[in-house]
């Protein structure tokens, strides 16, 4: 009966319907937090600098970029050759100046002032600005950032952060100093042309300073700031991201000595120009590069580095403007037809009339340099910003000699000590000219050693000969010649139109290209061939990267060297390093012979187009020691300021100081026991050529190289006369 009372519970149920309308409004309210949650993200991640830039511009926002710091360029040895210093903007803020001018500070002399005054006296004390600068910039009362100098120094800017640290200057409003990086080379000049210089900041312009612009350079950082509406300056910032440092293969010690003796001999003899290429030959590391003109990469536009190109004998200056008349727009007189003659007898045809050559002088450089145009100037600074080992191309004479042999020995067609006869000329092809050798009279009889140390013109026509086309033309190719080395610096010279293709060595083509006349090489082509004549047929890449690291040390990026091929065996290569080690001993290179040392090398002497004008490059290329290699020292010679240059040794005089010096510095030890057996030295000399053989279009050692994609053409042999040699000759 108790339980009579007691109310019975309801039991509620959930219709289906209301299932439904539940199960729909939890899928609604899932739905919409996705989209929420998917419109946060794509805010936040895809478009939120952009709402962030809008957000800052409703409070009066500014925004200024916070410069990355250029990465440095630094030598095999750690050695800084190009590096960023820190220089500094002073910046002020009209706007806050002007808010918070009005409150008054206590000076350290206890009397009271204004904010404004004191930021205005600080400007005055501490950075030279007059009273009319100062105004004019609190004129613009909106601007956050107001530039009022440029690139201070450390020394200029540190009497002021000392101020900022007093309790009176710690109270100063609206400036302060923005960081900002100015490139610099400690060394000025040194290595200039492999270096290059930057523009506008961080633009790499030639040299290392292009080929790694992007590694060099990094990511600005940005700082935005803005005005509450209390006045309150808040800022953000975006860090920057700093450039890599690139850590090259050059010796800065190398560096030096080559250039110390490049000077030395344009100061006592000197020459149209002078380059020297210093290489390991054990893994295509760049040493050294060295031309005799150079500029200083701090200064690339100072205009005094470009003097030398219009000097004249007598102290005077000058250069040659070819102008190109305008054409005639007047009409043709009635009754005359096109093409007509007058009664002149004129033609009415319309024609390009011929340039005007005008020579402009002047008694000093700076007078000339101002009556020069634009263009004018800007072609003067490309010369010498231009690096000729990688950019110019010239004959390379008798260093190619040792090419032509190599390749006899290593497909067997000729051996060591085999003989050749000299009889002062060769008949290369019956009933045409006999090219002559240096020695009219005649070497005799030659083995394949004493025709690369007498350079013989007649036995090495004698061994190509013996090669013909294909062989010849397969070993020039392996050797690189005709092909880019592709070394990673911009500008390097094109040869593929300067050589002859296996179709183009016809009988007189072929004797003359085997002791290099007729084709066309670059200081660093032959250079790299023949490094891999004398480490054992191992053709490496030349370069000048060795690391890539960035700002905390880590190598980002570590050159491995790298073989891309193999020309000769190392037997063929032991007995050209022999061949070449008794040219110094006792040979045409005999100048470069030093007391105690293995050196080797060969001499070259290429007369220039056109042919008889008695100009000449004079060139040597050797290596040390003989029994292992360390450096190949290639050196070239334009035009030495000599009575005879065909008879000058001036490569192999620099060529000798500078291993004197080198060697010593790369701790190569004294090995060589034999002595100097008294002979005379025989400088390599070359007679003028009476006729050409070369590919069309290779007319110059003065830079000018075939574009991309030209291919080589026939060169045509004179029939007329005898031909007495260029390329090559010796004593």
């Amino acid at each position: 009966m108790a339980g009579q009372g007691k109310k019975r519970k309801v039991k509620k149920r959930f219709l289906n319907r209301m299932k439904i309308k539940l199960t729909v409004m939890c899928g609604i309210v899932l739905v919409g937090f996705i989209v929420v949650l998917c419109r946060m993200v794509y805010v936040e991640q895809i478009k939120g600098d952009e709402y962030e830039k809008r957000v800052l511009s409703q409070q009066r926002y500014d925004s200024i970029s916070i410069p990355y710091r250029r990465g440095d360029i630094l030598d095999r040895n750690g050695t800084e050759l190009a590096t960023s210093t820190k220089v500094y903007n002073l910046i002020i803020e009209p706007k806050i100046i002007l808010a918070e001018g009005d409150k008054e500070v206590t000076l350290e002399n206890g009397e009271t002032s204004t904010k404004k005054i004191l930021v205005i006296n600080a400007l005055k004390t501490y950075f030279g600005l007059t009273d009319e600068e100062i105004n004019a910039a609190l004129a613009d009362e909106d601007s956050l950032y107001k530039i009022m100098a440029k690139k201070l120094s450390y020394d200029t800017v540190t009497p002021f952060n000392e101020y900022l640290e007093t309790k009176e200057g710690s109270q100063l409003v609206g400036i302060w100093l923005e960081d900002e990086y100015q490139r610099y080379y400690p060394y000025g000049t040194l290595a200039c042309q492999t270096l290059g210089f930057t523009a506008s900041g961080n633009v790499g312009n030639s040299g290392i300073e292009l080929y790694y612009n992007e590694e060099l350079n990094g990511v600005e950082g940005r700082q935005y700031g803005y005005l509450t509406t209390d006045q309150t300056l808040q800022r953000t910032i975006r860090e920057p991201i700093n450039g890599n440092t690139v850590v090259t293969t050059l010796d800065t010690n190398i560096q030096l000595i080559v250039e110390k003796q490049i000077a030395e001999f344009m100061t006592e003899t000197g020459a149209k120009n002078v380059s020297v290429l210093a290489m390991d030959p054990n893994n295509g590391d760049i040493l050294a590069i060295a031309n005799s003109y150079t500029f200083d990469c701090n200064q690339p536009y100072n205009e005094e580095s470009i003097y030398y190109q219009f000097a004249n004998p007598d102290g005077s200056y000058s250069f040659e403007r070819e102008v190109i008349p305008e054409v005639s727009t007047e009409p043709v007189e009635e009754g005359t037809e096109e093409g007509e003659s007058t009664e002149e007898g004129e033609s009415t045809e319309a024609s390009t009339p011929e340039p005007v050559r005008t020579v402009i002088t002047a008694a000093g450089g700076a007078e000339l340099v101002a009556q020069m145009t634009e263009e004018e100037r800007l072609n003067a600074f490309n010369k010498v910003w231009r690096n000729y080992v990688i950019s110019d191309t010239f004959e390379p004479g008798s260093t190619f000699k040792p090419f032509t042999v190599a390749a006899g020995l290593e497909e067997d067609i000729i051996h060591d000590g085999d003989t050749f006869y000299c009889e002062g000329h060769y008949t290369v092809v019956e009933g045409q000219r006999a090219v002559n050798c240096h020695l009219l009279s005649g070497h005799g009889t030659v083995t394949v050693e004493q025709a690369i140390m007498q350079s013989c013109n007649s036995a090495l026509m004698q061994i190509a000969q013996k090669e013909g086309p294909a062989v010849f033309y397969k070993y020039q190719k392996d050797f690189g010649f005709g092909s880019k080395t592709y070394v990673d610096l911009p500008g390097e010279a094109n040869t593929a139109a300067l050589v002859y293709t296996e179709e183009g060595l016809n009988p007189m083509e072929l004797a003359t290209s085997s002791f290099g006349q007729g084709q066309n090489v670059s200081m660093i082509q032959l250079c790299t061939g023949f490094c891999s004549l004398v480490n054992g047929g191992n053709y490496y890449e030349p370069h000048v990267m060795k690391q890539i690291v960035n700002e905390n040390g880590d190598v980002i990026t570590n050159y491995e060297p790298t073989v891309l091929r193999r020309t000769i065996s190392e037997e063929t290569s032991n007995l050209l390093k022999e061949y070449m080690y008794q040219t110094v001993e006792a040979g045409t290179g005999k100048r470069v012979r030093i007391e105690g040392y293995t050196i080797g090398g060969k001499t070259g002497t290429a007369e220039k187009q056109p042919r008889g004008n008695e100009k000449y490059v004079i060139s040597f290329i050797g290596f040390a020691p003989v029994e292992k290699p360390q450096i190949v020292l290639f050196v070239t010679v334009d035009e030495p300021n000599v009575a005879d240059q065909s008879h000058s040794g001036a490569s192999s005089l620099i060529a000798h100081d500078i291993f004197e010096e080198v060697l010593p510095y790369m701790n190569v030890f004294q090995s060589n026991t034999s002595v100097d057996d008294g002979s005379p030295i025989v400088d390599e000399t070359a007679t003028p050529v009476q006729g050409d053989v070369q590919p069309e279009g290779n007319t110059s050692t003065e830079g000018e190289t075939s574009a991309e994609g030209e291919t080589s053409t026939e060169g045509e042999a004179s029939t007329e006369g005898e031909a007495s040699t260029e390329g090559g000759n010796n004593e």
